[in-house]
């Protein structure tokens, strides 16, 4: 193996998590394995992480950050409130169609880590309050009852998608979105 170059360890640790923590599961992958596939030894992986535990609060920390670059770029296009909200289930079904439908990466991991104080679970909810907020803000309601319905109809989509490997479910959660939104 050829010798990475300082700071080029922790990237490539990263993007092999990130593939493997997500496609196979995060109990599933060893800290060995991440390390192979990245190109790396294992002191370089633990003198860029610390730890398993924080490499998956890491790879969650990037996903988001991904995510939210996603919803920035599908939502710019458009100027009504409305239709940024409805370009959100465009977001998630263009963001898991791409993945295999694999599920959502913190659902997924919400699953492998039940303790609610674990900080992955930390992560996990930062990124789903995020998401939460950004429909509020959208819909310029005081009330969130509105964006936890739309919320609702975004993760059950997400979710009966992986089930049937089809983006069929985001057709009918954004029919029922527009309504709602009407």
């Amino acid at each position: 193996m050829g010798r990475t170059r300082p700071g080029d360890a922790g990237a490539k640790v990263l993007k092999a998590a990130s593939t493997l923590f997500y496609r196979d599961g995060i109990h599933a992958v060893g800290v060995d394995t991440v390390a192979a596939e990245a190109g790396v030894t294992k002191a370089a992986l633990y003198g860029n992480f610390g730890s398993k535990s924080r490499l998956v609060v890491a790879y969650l920390r990037e996903r988001d950050r991904q995510w939210q670059e996603e919803i920035d770029r599908i939502t710019a296009a458009h100027t009504d409130p409305r239709e940024r909200v409805l370009a959100v289930f465009d977001a998630y079904e263009a963001w898991l169609s791409r993945d295999g439908y694999r599920g959502c990466g913190f659902l997924n991991a919400t699953a492998e880590f039940p303790d609610p104080a674990d900080p992955v679970r930390e992560v996990v909810r930062h990124h789903k309050t995020a998401l939460h907020s950004y429909l509020r803000a959208q819909l310029r309601r005081d009330e969130g009852e509105l964006a936890d319905e739309l919320m609702l109809l975004l993760e059950g989509a997400t979710v009966t998608s992986v089930v049937a490997q089809s983006s069929r479910p985001f057709d009918t959660a954004k029919r029922l979105a527009r309504a709602l939104t009407a």
